[in-house]
């Protein structure tokens, strides 16, 4: 995996932008400023996040959600597997130096 996370992340499985293992190393999201823990789905290059209106839902029972518009940032909160054991071994001095 690269050190970029997806340009558009839903965590909805019925999505086509689902993806799972992407989830599961965890997406910090910043809009406008702020730190989010609370986003459905984002795009950075469109500009907007889905977030969950309280607890209602749609007579289907999926959450329903409202489109905030402005700046997005997204990283990952972890790094790729193995990723962190190859710089942890890189950075370690061998004895006698």
């Amino acid at each position: 995996m690269s050190d970029t996370p997806p340009d558009r992340l839903s965590v909805n499985p019925k999505s086509p932008h689902f993806d799972e293992a992407t989830l599961m190393r965890g997406i910090g999201i910043r809009f406008k400023g702020v730190q989010r823990r609370d986003v459905e789905e984002y795009s950075i290059s469109e500009g907007w996040i889905k977030v969950q209106i309280g607890k209602k839902m749609d007579r289907k029972g999926n959450p329903l959600t409202i489109t905030l518009k402005g700046p997005v940032e997204a990283w990952f909160e972890a790094p790729a597997p193995g990723e962190g054991e190859t710089e942890a071994a890189e950075g370690a001095k061998p004895e006698g130096e």
